[in-house]
């Protein structure tokens, strides 16, 4: 098996959670997600977040807003909504326990 295909699914597996997190504190340009999941190590290129942000739409849990840029075309900026913010909840509680889960199998490694 090659570990970095094992590495990039275990990222992409918590990806939703993180950016939902992220607009949990605020809205935001996606340059801006990509910059604090960069921050936190979690590498993601725009060919990956961008149709993850139109899914994250559809399904109601995302909102966005135009604003005016004097440096190009005008920007869409991510919040969360209130589905959103539910759907965060329950993936915070399941992640809360998975975590909790693993740590308790592999603490011995």
């Amino acid at each position: 098996m090659d570990i970095e295909n094992a590495k990039a699914q275990m990222r992409k597996g918590v990806l939703e959670f993180c950016i939902l997190s992220i607009l949990q504190r605020g809205e935001a340009y996606p340059s801006d997600i990509m910059a604090e999941l960069k921050k936190a190590k979690l590498i993601v290129v725009e060919g990956t977040l961008y149709p993850l942000l139109t899914r994250l739409k559809n399904d109601g849990l995302l909102s966005y807003r135009w604003e005016e840029s004097n440096q190009g075309p005008p920007r869409k900026y991510y919040h969360i909504t209130d589905i959103g913010k539910d759907f965060l909840g329950e993936l915070k509680k399941t992640w809360d326990e998975l975590a909790h889960a693993v740590n308790q199998t592999t603490k011995n490694n």
